[in-house]
């Protein structure tokens, strides 16, 4: 039986990462709770996905699963194709997280018993819930997130403090309420759309404070054109919500 906790893990060129990531998470056992990964990996060329593999074959099979597409497909699309993934298989808890340790793998239990213990819907990661709570960025690089989650919040009426944060778990109900056909976006605002979406449905949405470090190994996934779609994105979901776009999966 496998458990009911699954933590997504999107990669493109992680080979610096992805073993240490997966053996901090699968390490895990609060009062016998534990997860399991699956790796959404996109072609990477730098061989992730056969470390991944190999991990499956001499160590963790039946808790490390790994999905391979071909080419870069966008952040958002490796979340959905994970989420499907993991509703079709009953589990109960499902992560977001990044493989690079800029959200640490010991918060997983904290956002797991945001939703498990404490019954909310959604339990989110939370870079300024409690002010900043960032290592190692620039400070130009700060600023920016902060202000835009700032943006978000005002032009979209939410009180959440980190919307644009990707240290998340969903529960179940969340997602079969959500019409996955229907989220359009890939970076930033894939993450502002899927918060957005959870709260215009009527879920409670808990903000549990964490620390985020930048990375030290790999490269940064990063780019402008990620920006720009957050900064339209947002608008256009206000429009959504406005317009009565935003409603349950049928």
């Amino acid at each position: 039986m496998h458990s009911d906790s699954i933590v997504i893990i999107p990669t493109y060129n992680e080979k610096e990462n992805i073993e240490a990531i997966i053996r901090a998470v699968l390490s895990l056992d609060t009062d016998g709770h534990q997860f399991e990964i699956l790796v959404i990996d996109d072609g990477s060329p730098d061989g992730t996905a056969q470390i991944v593999k190999r991990l499956i074959a001499e160590e963790f099979d039946g808790r490390l699963h790994i999905v391979e597409r071909t080419g870069k497909l966008g952040l958002g699309t490796a979340y959905i194709a994970g989420f499907r993934w993991a509703l079709e298989r009953g589990y109960e808890y499902i992560f977001e997280m990044d493989a690079d340790f800029s959200h640490d793998p010991k918060d997983l239990p904290r956002l797991y018993n945001a939703c498990a213990v404490e019954g909310h819907d959604v339990s989110v990661g939370s870079r300024y819930i409690t002010g900043v709570n960032v290592v190692n960025w620039p400070i130009g690089r700060v600023l920016m997130s902060y202000y835009a989650s700032a943006y978000v919040r005002t032009v979209l009426g939410v009180r959440l403090r980190d919307t644009t944060a990707g240290f998340v778990c969903y529960t179940r109900k969340v997602l079969n309420a959500i019409d996955l056909d229907a989220i359009r976006f890939k970076g930033y605002a894939f993450q502002i759309e899927m918060k957005f979406t959870a709260l215009s449905l009527g879920y409670s949405v808990k903000e549990v404070p964490v620390i985020f470090v930048n990375r030290e190994l790999g490269t940064s996934k990063m780019s402008g054109g990620i920006f720009s779609e957050a900064l339209f994105g947002v608008m256009r979901l206000r429009w959504a919500s406005m317009t009565g776009q935003i409603r349950p999966r049928k």
